[in-house]
C-alpha cells in the first residue's frame, strides 16, 4: 500500500488586522489564479493583504486590493501589483458567499495566502465588523493572556 504524501502549508502573507477589525463568522479555502511572475514573487514572500477584500462579479469571486510585488528578475512582461485576481471556488461556495453578503450584511476578506503543495491558496472569511467597544475588549483579553504567559514563564 502506498501512503498519501502529506502536504504542508507554507505561509506567505497574513492579514492580522482583519482578525482585529472583524468578527469571523465562517472561513473557506480558495485557489488563486496567478501569472508566472506572481507565483515567483509569492515564493519570495512579496505579498500584502492589508485593505484587501473579495468582490463578486458575474458569478465569479475576485480578490481586490491585494498587493503582490513585481518580481525583480522578470522581464518586461511583469504583472500589475494590485490587479484583480480570480478566486477559484465551486458554484456552491460562491452561492453561499453571495447569500451571506446580501442577506446578513457580511463582508468577505482574505485572512492569509499560502502554498499548499505547489498550489497558491487563499483563506477567505465571511466577517462582521466590530464596534469600538468590541475592539477594546479584544485588546484587554490579549493583554491578560500575555500577562498570564509571562507569569507562567517566570515560574
Amino acid at each position: 500500500m502506498s501512503e498519501k504524501k502529506k502536504t504542508e502549508n507554507k505561509l506567505i502573507a497574513e492579514n492580522r488586522k482583519a482578525r482585529f477589525d472583524y468578527t469571523i463568522v465562517d472561513t473557506l479555502e480558495a485557489g488563486l489564479e496567478l501569472r508566472g511572475s506572481e507565483v515567483k514573487s509569492l515564493r519570495t514572500h512579496g505579498a500584502q493583504l492589508k485593505d484587501s477584500y473579495v468582490i463578486l462579479k458575474n458569478g465569479e469571486a475576485f480578490l481586490q486590493g491585494a498587493h503582490i510585488a513585481p518580481y525583480m528578475a522578470s522581464s518586461y512582461l511583469n504583472h500589475e501589483p494590485e490587479r484583480l485576481r480570480r478566486l477559484l471556488l465551486s458554484s456552491v461556495e460562491l452561492d453561499r458567499i453571495d447569500r451571506a453578503m446580501a442577506e446578513k450584511g457580511l463582508t468577505c476578506v482574505p485572512l492569509k495566502v499560502y502554498f499548499k503543495g505547489r498550489w497558491a491558496k487563499v483563506e477567505i472569511a465571511l466577517v462582521k465588523g466590530k464596534k469600538a467597544a468590541d475592539k477594546r475588549e479584544s485588546m484587554k483579553t490579549r493583554d491578560v493572556e500575555r500577562e498570564l504567559r509571562q507569569a507562567k514563564s517566570r515560574r
